[in-house]
């Protein structure tokens, strides 16, 4: 839509940048003429009826070609190379989509001691077939205050550490050499209370504290808490924090040292814009935005996943798309699965708000199939996850830094024939080893006494058994472990979308009891799934038989299968099988004339599945080869059966 007014001020502001518009500067220059009634509309929806102190969107756009004319020339052949149109007319800004890429997510000091030693293991990736490195936030923090770096007191200063912002832009070039891609963190919704706003807002200035929600009484506070839900009810009750120094209440909904930002404060969109793209320019290829469904507030609501933080998420999207188009944006939206789906974007905006998010249904549906044994809830949730639209993609993993929640609905657990409450708890006794059945070493993390409701911590193999059986010696309990790791990560990996790999993982490491011994960490159990890498254990990968290098190894091999079929690309191409077997999930992965049926049993027995879930789906084939074993099936009867053993899996592809 052509605006006048809007256009020619535009282009009056590039002219004044000294922008070339005909020549290297062309592209952008098309980009903000193109998207820039948007931005305008997106703005007026937020700050058109509160004003903006003599700010106006132009404020936005300056801040847009400013960030443009500081982006290195690589990044902007980068760019160039991600967005380009192929001579089919396929546009591959959609480069995130690809089969190619797989991802691991660590901390810096944990895995490497710092980004220097990171630097220095770009070798073990490239080993394991990993490309992409999503690293936990690595700008300065508070010490015993920064909940896992999460608490952030200067956005653009590297914490000591890890290193130096010298070290971070030497790794991001080693990496961008070795044609791999970066993620880092931006905290949007808080800030520490040791940034430099909320110092001065302690100090009375009313300009910064206008920067968060800050208030002499308990009145309005009073009133916020009568809806919204409390994050941390053991460790952090309440949301909101009396600082002394200010002589106020300050919202603080995570922990009582993050103060919450007051984005109604168009100030405060603009500071944190520049961030974004102070980020964009250091070479980030995904900038994973921190709980966007808490950035917008509003009295007498939840102040979650408001349609007002979908609409400032549009408008930082499309300013990035403008400026600095090669990155994509990840909203790391833990909500329920109807909810997650708004969070690409919806009508006009669908597709076009964020690229990714985390398949946190899907992932916390596998736990919930290992433990039964059962498949039927994780099949209740699929009509709901597969509305994904094309040209948006998951993170898909089996675990992260993060708890696991069981944030299914209850209706799916109905629909599978159990009882919600009943079927959750034995979710949470499982895997905290409150069972007797179970060989699963975990712990229950935030639990509300109120609701009981409660998150489960623990690493990959401890949850999957291998803690357990390791301590008792019994190789057989050892060998069901390693198989039900591999199933786990074969599963998420061929899923669709990125498979993000939680380091330690792809090396067997089991719970880290040492945050026990330190304060600043005791408290949070979620620690325990957060190693310290030990490099002689990691160097065990080259030992044959030891579960590092079974893990290792078999990581390794389905992360070179993953690259090699081009059907795994996420093109919205995932059709899920019914195997007449409540045990046995699969699903089919197609492109073109190519397909994949992916086959994996949950269960702790053998089971049997007739032919004819591979009867109904194109073309019968008459053979089957299994890339994972090697292994040639030849398609029976409708009376005849495949045979699983339990915790196996199959990537079949018609022979």
């Amino acid at each position: 839509m052509y605006n006048r007014s809007l256009h020619t001020g535009v282009h009056k502001a590039v002219i004044e940048a000294g922008l070339d518009i005909a020549g290297k500067d062309n592209a952008f220059y098309v980009r903000l003429m193109a998207n820039v009634v948007a931005i305008h509309e997106l703005y007026q929806q937020l700050y058109g009826q509160v004003g903006g102190g003599g700010l106006q969107v132009a404020d936005l756009v300056k801040l847009m070609i400013r960030a443009y004319k500081e982006r290195g020339e690589d990044l902007r052949v980068r760019d160039e190379e991600k967005t380009r149109v192929s001579v089919e007319g396929e546009v591959a800004g959609n480069w995130f989509l690809s089969n190619k890429i797989a991802g691991m997510s660590l901390y810096v000091d944990r895995f490497a001691g710092n980004l220097k030693g990171l630097k220095d293991k770009l070798p073990y990736f490239d080993e394991l077939g990993v490309n992409f490195l999503h690293l936990m936030p690595v700008f300065e923090s508070p010490e015993g205050e920064s909940d896992g770096g999460y608490a952030v007191s200067d956005f653009r200063t590297v914490d000591k550490r890890f290193g130096s912002m010298a070290d971070l832009k030497a790794l991001q070039k080693a990496m961008m050499k070795r044609g791999m891609y970066l993620m880092i963190d931006i905290v949007l919704n808080h800030t520490s209370h040791r940034h430099e706003w909320a110092e001065k807002a302690k100090a009375g200035d009313t300009q910064y504290q206008d920067y968060f929600y800050m208030y002499d009484n308990r009145d309005l506070p009073d009133q916020f808490e009568q809806t919204m839900p409390e994050i941390f009810p053991e460790a952090a009750p309440g949301s909101f924090t009396y600082n002394e120094e200010a002589g106020k209440w300050v919202m603080t909904v995570f922990h009582r040292y993050q103060w919450d930002l007051n984005y109604t404060n168009l100030l405060v969109l603009l500071e944190m814009m520049d961030n974004i793209f102070f980020y964009a320019n250091l070479g980030v290829d995904i900038l994973r935005i921190d709980a966007p469904a808490f950035i917008w507030k509003q009295l007498g609501t939840t102040c979650q996943n408001l349609p007002e933080a979908h609409t400032l998420l549009r408008l930082i999207k499309q300013c990035v798309e403008v400026s600095a188009p090669g990155m994509a944006i990840l909203g790391e939206a833990i909500v329920a699965p109807s909810a997650i789906m708004k969070y690409f974007g919806t009508d006009q905006y669908t597709a076009r708000e964020c690229d990714f998010a985390y398949n946190a249904t899907h992932m916390a549906l596998q736990w919930d199939a290992l433990a039964t044994g059962d498949i039927r809830v994780m099949m209740a949730a699929q009509h709901e996850i597969l509305q994904k639209p094309y040209g948006t993609s998951w993170i898909t993993y089996t675990r992260c830094h993060d708890d696991i929640g069981l944030g299914y609905d209850d209706y799916m657990i109905q629909q599978a024939g159990f009882t919600p409450y009943d079927h959750r708890k034995y979710i949470k006794d499982y895997y905290s080893g409150a069972l007797p059945s179970s060989t699963a070493r975990g712990a229950l993390f935030s639990v509300n006494p109120k609701t009981q409701d409660a998150r489960i911590s623990g690493s990959l193999a401890s949850l999957c058994g291998l803690e357990s059986a390791l301590e008792a010696g019994d190789q057989k309990a050892i060998e069901v472990s390693l198989q039900r790791i591999l199933l786990m990560q074969a599963h998420s990996f061929f899923l669709g979308g990125v498979p993000m790999i939680f380091y330690g993982d792809e090396a067997a490491y089991s719970n880290d009891y040492s945050y026990l011994d330190d304060s600043g960490k005791s408290y949070d159990n979620r620690w325990m799934h957060r190693p310290v890498i030990n490099w002689a254990k990691n160097e065990r990968r080259k030992e044959k038989g030891t579960p590092e290098q079974r893990i290792f190894e078999g990581t390794k091999r389905l992360l070179a299968l993953r690259k090699k079929l081009e059907m795994v690309g996420d093109y919205k191409n995932l059709e899920w099988l019914w195997t007449y077997n409540n045990h046995i999930a699969a699903y089919l992965r197609s492109s073109q004339e190519n397909r994949l049926f992916c086959i994996f049993n949950f269960s702790s027995n053998t089971q049997l599945i007739s032919w004819q879930w591979v009867k109904h789906h194109g073309p019968v084939p008459l053979q089957l080869k299994d890339h994972w074993s090697g292994d040639t099936f030849t398609v029976g009867g409708d009376d005849e059966q495949m045979i699983l053993e339990p915790y196996s899996f199959f990537l079949l592809e018609p022979a």
